[in-house]
């Protein structure tokens, strides 16, 4: 299995850069079978990783909804 350490320590930009190249070795269908597998492992968990920074960025960016001066509850983003 990949080890995930150095994923983890990966910005989101630079996981997505590794990720579409992954894409593009498996679409090419030029490595050899054990290769792609070993890469296609490894791109399954650049996506968890790319889906965690996102939902972490999504959070982040949810807006407090003040009410006379007192937060008074989140309320999700609108990105529309």
């Amino acid at each position: 299995m990949t080890d995930t350490a150095d994923i983890d320590a990966l910005s989101f930009e630079d996981a997505l850069k590794e990720l579409e190249r992954i894409v593009q070795t498996l679409e090419s269908g030029q490595a050899p079978l054990e290769e792609s597998i070993s890469v296609y492992e490894r791109g399954a968990l650049l996506k968890a990783h790319c889906e965690k920074k996102l939902e972490a960025a999504r959070l982040r960016v949810e807006k407090v909804v003040l009410a006379q001066g007192q937060a008074s509850g989140v309320e999700p983003a609108e990105f529309s």
